[in-house]
């Protein structure tokens, strides 16, 4: 590596109990070594062992199985492999480093931590064979992404049309390592310990995402009815009827989705000068959020961009956004009136229909799995057409309170989910901080030992 991947400047003042080296700035008893220093051989998989996959058999890691410092086998392969010299260089051992080396991926990075059995690696993965392997979860961690030591893996793609590493690049990656085992032990149990509390988080949400999609299924089809419309005026038990989508409330009706919104949107006069929010297509996401909108004025909205208002529903009609459950209720837009893709369709709630109840049903996947069958248009440009969205068939409450009250109990899940996300990336920023300064010495969870 030719340029140090620690400076922060030119020149720099060295601290009292820290040098100046090829890398930067380090603490005394801090040393710089070169990957290939600290491996008894780097090498990579073999081309072609795609045609010996099978049903089962070896595993065969591919750069999609490492992720983020963790190797990740839910989308597993596996192959008949080889016997020979070229079999026994590309298995798997204990403690192996994995670096992804070709493709989007270029720069992941993972730790075999488990026994595998028989194992082995695609030509897309570099494979680091450590002379130490106590070390192993360190080094791990130096090069893993957002780490210090990353950022020279992506300095080296520097210029590069397309992205990739060479062993010769993976052997003078640098490592700069704590001489004392004690300080490379407490270095990796503190950004352990925040990797535990990311897994534990991202578990909950999943878990909570989960009871989320329950209780829509539930209460919008009328499955489970809250308490406070479950009696009739006697105080008896309000019981169920037979549809066309099998049974529902007894006093719900079936009819069809355009039946709650309008057909067509009323536009409000707007003054050249003021301001309105644009919502493009990059601004909402997968799960239907709001996730970022712009002020402009009125003039500088080209024609034929899609007008909306505060709380309207968007619901993304082209391929694969709408598969892919773009959208979302403008509750949160900044001005009463705002624009967007030409590829949203516009939900306004009629008089006696509630928008947030039509927002959670435009979530829902059986919804979205229906209409991608009535999609129209060319291949890569096809598009849910407007009478789509209304002739969809959905159980429904004809009494308003009950709606809101639905919409409300699932808002409050979501916003318990969104808490929980924003608390996610919170402690994910923090484990980058922490591998900022932990791993560069600048702050030390061992006190150095003086020289006397």
């Amino acid at each position: 590596m030719n340029q140090p991947y620690l400076v922060e400047a030119a020149e720099q003042a060295v601290p009292v109990g820290y040098k100046q080296t090829e890398v930067g700035v380090i603490p005394e008893g801090w040393s710089a070594y070169s990957l290939g220093q600290l491996s008894n051989f780097v090498t990579s998989g073999s081309r072609g062992w795609a045609k010996f996959y099978t049903n089962q058999g070896a595993l065969f890691v591919r750069s999609q199985n490492v992720r983020n410092g963790k190797l990740d086998l839910k989308d597993s392969q596996f192959v008949t492999p080889k016997l020979g010299a070229e079999g026994d260089r590309t298995r798997l051992k204990l403690y192996d480093l994995l670096i992804t080396i070709t493709g989007n991926s270029v720069g992941n990075v993972a730790l075999v931590e488990q026994d595998l059995g028989d194992a082995y690696i695609s030509q897309h993965v570099g494979l680091v064979r450590l002379k130490n392997i106590e070390i192993a979860n360190y080094i791990c961690m130096f090069l893993s992404p957002h780490s210090i030591g990353n950022f020279q893996i992506l300095a080296s793609q520097s210029g590069q049309s397309k992205p990739g590493l060479t062993l010769k690049d993976l052997n003078e990656f640098l490592i700069v390592i704590p001489m004392s085992q004690e300080e490379q032990v407490a270095i990796v149990n503190a950004l352990s310990d925040v990797d535990a509390l990311l897994s534990e988080l991202e578990k909950l949400i999943a878990k909570k995402q989960a009871i989320k999609t329950a209780t829509m299924q539930q209460l919008l089809t009328g499955r489970t009815r809250l308490p406070q419309f479950s009696l009739r005026e006697d105080g008896s038990s309000k019981g169920t009827k037979k549809s066309e989508l099998g049974n529902i409330p007894e006093d719900w009706k079936i009819q069809g989705f355009g039946e709650l919104f309008e057909s067509s949107i009323t536009r409000k006069s707007v003054k050249q000068s003021e301001l309105v929010s644009f919502v493009g297509m990059q601004d909402v996401s997968e799960n239907a959020q709001l996730t970022n909108q712009s002020e402009i004025q009125y003039r500088q909205v080209k024609s034929g961009f899609t007008y909306f208002e505060k709380g309207d529903v968007l619901v993304a009609k082209i391929t694969p956004c709408f598969e892919n459950g773009k959208g979302c209720h403008t509750e949160q837009l900044e001005t009463d009136i705002g624009f967007g893709s030409t590829e949203f369709h516009v939900l306004r709630a009629k008089d006696s229909f509630d928008s947030v109840f039509i927002y959670f049903w435009t979530t829902r996947a059986s919804l979205r799995v229906a209409l991608e069958a009535e999609m129209v248009g060319s291949a890569g440009h096809r598009r849910v057409p407007f009478s789509a969205l209304q002739n969809y068939q959905i159980p429904c409450s004809s009494d308003k309170n009950e709606q809101i009250a639905i919409a409300n109990v699932l808002s409050d899940m979501d916003k318990e989910v969104q808490a929980l996300e924003q608390r996610l990336n919170k402690t994910r920023q923090i484990k980058q901080g922490m591998m900022q300064e932990l791993l560069t010495g600048k702050t030390r969870l061992v006190t150095p030992q003086v020289r006397g």
